[in-house]
């Protein structure tokens, strides 16, 4: 990775270029950061996710960009990336940028990136706002192990599979959902976790109507459904509880069957006391009052 002097200016890589990820403000713009506003201004190449964002941004931070502005976006990535890649390998600065937060997380820039490092080009990035963090902090929820799972899919059996998938995640999740879509989301949700894991719906984050409503799935979807939600929403979800231990009666089948197939009562036992957790003691003792 290139150095940075804590300017604009990145340590030139073989090729000379960089393409550079930089994160926008997610609603408050005084979360810009100076390098931000510094590469703003100085890159060659400024892809944008939409230019008219871009616009409203560079307006807002009293930003005049001196390189090219191009589209960049999740219709056009396939064409555009060679060309910036070209730009890269020639030298060039391009700086990319999304509608908000850090590109290439749930929005575009992963196939760039990609492309960039199998090119052996320099890719670097200027941190900042990250709605998937703001969320899963403000949520109130455990921040020690966190997965994202971005939009869910729009189709109900869909859905449905991937939530299955998820039932038993033990990790709090955290999910992007569209204000017109959030009651039913919240409604799966309810249906696949039940309602007494912990929810958080954060909306607008970082904005002046930043709101963060906790509490079940069911209760949140409710709270959905009678209002007209707007806004950018993440929704934080509480992972899977932990299995209560099996009881030792609940295992004898499975000590038996093992028994049948030659293996000694010791052995077995052992093998499914440290697969359930169990006592090998207790279990022993199921087993043989069983008999």
């Amino acid at each position: 990775m290139a150095a940075h002097d804590g300017g604009t200016r990145l340590a030139p890589s073989a090729a000379g270029g960089a393409v550079v990820l930089a994160a926008t403000p997610i609603g408050n713009l005084g979360d810009a950061s100076r390098r931000l506003i510094e590469l703003l201004g100085e890159a060659d190449i400024i892809a944008a996710e939409d230019t008219r964002r871009l616009s409203r941004l560079v307006h807002g931070l009293g930003v005049q960009p001196r390189g090219r502005v191009l589209s960049y976006h999740e219709h056009n990535e396939s064409a555009k990336t060679p060309e910036l890649l070209e730009a890269v390998a020639g030298g060039a600065t391009v700086l990319l940028v999304t509608d908000a937060g850090m590109p290439a997380v749930s929005d575009p820039g992963f196939r760039l990136v990609e492309a960039a490092v199998a090119q052996g080009l320099t890719v670097t990035a200027v941190p900042g706002p990250s709605a998937v963090l703001t969320a899963l902090a403000l949520s109130g929820l455990p921040t020690d192990r966190f997965c994202f799972e971005g939009f869910l899919p729009r189709k109900a059996g869909e859905r449905a599979s991937r939530l299955a998938e998820l039932r038993a995640e033990r990790r709090t999740m955290v999910f992007f959902e569209a204000p017109h879509r959030l009651a039913v989301m919240l409604r799966a949700l309810a249906e696949a976790f039940g309602d007494g894991r912990r929810l958080a719906v954060c909306r607008e984050l970082t904005k002046t109507y930043e709101e963060v409503l906790r509490g079940g799935a069911a209760e949140l979807a409710a709270w959905a459904e009678g209002n007209q939600v707007r806004g950018e929403i993440a929704i934080v979800a509480e992972g899977a509880p932990e299995s209560a231990p099996a009881r030792p009666e609940d295992l004898v089948a499975e000590v038996q069957s093992l028994v049948a197939s030659g293996a000694r009562l010791k052995d077995a036992v052992a093998v499914v006391a440290e697969g359930s957790g169990a006592s090998k003691r207790e279990l022993y003792a199921a087993v043989v009052a069983a008999r």
